[in-house]
C-alpha cells in the first residue's frame, strides 16, 4: 500500500505542475499577442504578397471574358462563322483583286 500512496502524491505533484504551465503558456500568448499588435500585426501572421499591375489587369480581362460567355478566360476571341455563299463572295474578290494585280504587273515587265 506504501508504493500507491507514493503514486498518489506524485500525480498530485504533476497535476499541480501543469497547472503552473498552463498558466505560463496563458501569459506566453497574452505577451505575444500584445507585441503582435504592436508591429501593425505582422509579428503573428506573414507579410501578404502584392499583386502586380499587370496581373491585375490581365486578371480583370480574363473575368471580363469569362463573363461575357463566349470565349473561354485566357484565350482568344473566334472568329464568326461565316456562310458558304459569303465564303464564295470573299474568295471571287480575291480572285479579281489577283487578277487585275497580275495584269498591271504582266504590262510592266
Amino acid at each position: 500500500m506504501a508504493n500507491f500512496k507514493g503514486l498518489a502524491s506524485l500525480v498530485s505533484q504533476l497535476r499541480a505542475e501543469r497547472v503552473k504551465l498552463v498558466d505560463q503558456l496563458r501569459h506566453v500568448d497574452a505577451t505575444l499577442s500584445v507585441l503582435g499588435k504592436l508591429n501593425g500585426g505582422r509579428f503573428a501572421t506573414k507579410p501578404r504578397r502584392s499583386i502586380s499591375a499587370r496581373r491585375k489587369m490581365s486578371a480583370a480581362q480574363k473575368a471580363r471574358w469569362a463573363k461575357r460567355g463566349n470565349v473561354q478566360a485566357g484565350t482568344a476571341s473566334p472568329r464568326p462563322i461565316l456562310s458558304a455563299a459569303a465564303r464564295r463572295k470573299i474568295a471571287a474578290a480575291q480572285r479579281e483583286r489577283w487578277k487585275l494585280w497580275r495584269a498591271n504587273h504582266k504590262k510592266a515587265a
